[in-house]
C-alpha cells in the first residue's frame, strides 16, 4: 500500500526550521564552539576574560557545559568603544549601526558580508510567519538610519520577495497617505505607532474592512495582548511579534507565527537562548520567567557570547501547529532594568498597560512619573481618556492595586495630549526620583 506523502510545513526555510532536535542540537554545539574559537583567536578583551575565569573554548564539550562561561552585557560594548569587540579585519566590515546611547555612551555594532546574509535570513523567516509572502507590498515604517529595525527588515524584506516601501519612521499623514495610494498588504512598526496610524484612519474616516492591510510586523517595544486587540481591530490586520536587538543581529532574533499568534520562535540555528535567573544567573528551565540570553553563533563580525539581554520572558514548552522544531519565547514582560521597585514591589510598565487595556475605559496611551516625597516613592500615572470623572479615576487606582499591589494617583488627560510614537521607541517612564 503507498504511503501518503509527507506535507511540507508553511514555512520559509523547511530544512532549518524544521530540523530533527537531535541534529539541531549537535549543529548549535557545533557553531558555539566555532564562536568560541572565532573569539578566543580575534577578540582580545574576551580572550582576556576567559582567561581569568581559567576557561577556554575546548571548555564546551557540551551544552550544559555553556553556563559555566561569562556573561556579555552592554556595558562591555560600551566599555571597549566603539569597534575594540569586533572580530573581522575593518577593511571586511559592510555596515555600522549605533543605539541612540540615550542610557550613556552609544552602543556601535558592526557587520561583514556574512553577517549581513544572516540578518535578512532570519527576518525574511520572520516575515513569512507572520504571513507575508512573495509579491506582496511592504509598507516599512520603522526608522532607518542607526537603528537598526528600518535596514534590517528592508533587508529581508526583500530577501523574501516582497515589494518594500522604504517609508521610515514620522510623517504620519504621508503614512496615511501612501498606504491609501500603494495599496501595502504588509506593515511594520512599532506596536504603540500602529495605534497611532489607527487613529488616524479613524479620523480621516476609513474603516479597517477599507484598508489593503492584512497583516502587521510589530515589535522594538513590549506590548501586550489588549494592543495586539487594538492593532487589529483598528487596520483590520493580523498582528504579530518580531523581536530583537542590535548587539545580536537587529531584529528577526525571533518571530511569532500568524496561526498561532502564541509566542516568537527562536531562529535557534543563529541565535541560543537560555533564561536565566535575573540576580544569580543561574540557567531556569523551560516554562520559567527570568532574563533571557542569547549566544549569537553564526555572527562573524560581532560574535557575543551569553549576551544578557535585559527581557524578562520565558521560554514556552509543548507542541506546535506549524512543524517547526525551534522554541518559541513568551511575550516581553518587561526589561530588568526596567523595573520599578516602589515601596517594596516588583513593578514593570506592561503591567500597569494590562490593567488600563483590561477597563476598556481608557486608550494605551500613558506615561509614569516618579518622584519621592521624603524618603517614600510615588508613581503618578498619565492616561487619556475620552471623558475624565473621578469615579473613573478611582476605579482604575482600585484596580491597580487590586492587580498589580501598589498605589497609584492617577492623572487624567485628554485625547491627544500624551507623547505618540513616530516609529521609534516609545518611553514610557520618567524617573524625577534623586539617588539614594
Amino acid at each position: 500500500m503507498p504511503q501518503s506523502p509527507t506535507l511540507t510545513p508553511d514555512v520559509f526555510q523547511p530544512d532549518h526550521e524544521c530540523l530533527p532536535e537531535p541534529q539541531l542540537r549537535a549543529l548549535q554545539l557545533q557553531r558555539l564552539q566555532d564562536m568560541l574559537a572565532r573569539q578566543w583567536a580575534h577578540v582580545p578583551p574576551m580572550r582576556a576574560r576567559l582567561d581569568g575565569a581559567g576557561l577556554r573554548p575546548d571548555d564546551l564539550r557540551s551544552l550544559t557545559d555553556l553556563s559555566a562561561f561569562p556573561f556579555t552585557r552592554k556595558a562591555d560594548l560600551r566599555a571597549h568603544y566603539p569597534l575594540g569587540l569586533v572580530a573581522t579585519p575593518r577593511s571586511e566590515l559592510r555596515r555600522v549601526h549605533a543605539s541612540s546611547g540615550t542610557s550613556g555612551k552609544a552602543t556601535v555594532v558592526a557587520y561583514d558580508q556574512n553577517d549581513l546574509n544572516v540578518f535578512a535570513e532570519v527576518v525574511a523567516r520572520s516575515l513569512h510567519a507572520a504571513g507575508a509572502r512573495p509579491g506582496m507590498t511592504f509598507h516599512n515604517a520603522y526608522g532607518y538610519g542607526l537603528f537598526t529595525g528600518g535596514l534590517g527588515t528592508h533587508a529581508g524584506a526583500e530577501r523574501l520577495g516582497l515589494c518594500t516601501v522604504p517609508v521610515s519612521g514620522g510623517g504620519t499623514e504621508r503614512q496615511l497617505d501612501l498606504i491609501l495610494d500603494l495599496q501595502p498588504e504588509v506593515i511594520a512598526c512599532t506596536p504603540s505607532y500602529a495605534l497611532v496610524l489607527a487613529e488616524g484612519f479613524r479620523r480621516r474616516g476609513v474603516a479597517p474592512h477599507d484598508l489593503s492591510l492584512r497583516y502587521a510586523v510589530l515589535g522594538a517595544e513590549p506590548w501586550a495582548e489588549k494592543t495586539r486587540a487594538g492593532v487589529q481591530e483598528g487596520l483590520g490586520v493580523s498582528a504579530t511579534n518580531i523581536y530583537g536587538l542590535s548587539e545580536i543581529i537587529g531584529p528577526g532574533v525571533s518571530g511569532e507565527d500568524t496561526r498561532e499568534q502564541r509566542g516568537s520562535y527562536i531562529w535557534e540555528d543563529h541565535f541560543y537562548p537560555e533564561i536565566v535567573h535575573p540576580e544569580t544567573g543561574e540557567p531556569l528551565p523551560d516554562g520559567e520567567w527570568g532574563v533571557l540570553v542569547l549566544t549569537s553563533m553564526t555572527r562573524t563580525a560581532l560574535p557575543l557570547l551569553r549576551y544578557w539581554t535585559g527581557d524578562i520572558t520565558r521560554l514556552i514548552p509543548g507542541e506546535n501547529v506549524t512543524g517547526r522544531t525551534m522554541r518559541r519565547m513568551d511575550i516581553i514582560r518587561g526589561r530588568s532594568d526596567d523595573l520599578i521597585i516602589l515601596r517594596g514591589v516588583n513593578v514593570y510598565p506592561t503591567q500597569l498597560e494590562a490593567v488600563l487595556l483590561g477597563l476598556g475605559h481608557v486608550s494605551p496611551h500613558y506615561h509614569v512619573i516618579l518622584t519621592r516625597t521624603g524618603t517614600l516613592d510615588d508613581l503618578t500615572l498619565q492616561l487619556e481618556v475620552p471623558q475624565g470623572s473621578a469615579a473613573l479615576r478611582e476605579e482604575i487606582e482600585r484596580q491597580i492595586k487590586a492587580q498589580v499591589g501598589v498605589t497609584v494617583r492617577c492623572e487624567l488627560c485628554e485625547p491627544g495630549q500624551l507623547p505618540r510614537s513616530e516609529g521609534g521607541k516609545l518611553r514610557r517612564v520618567t524617573d524625577h526620583r534623586p539617588p539614594r
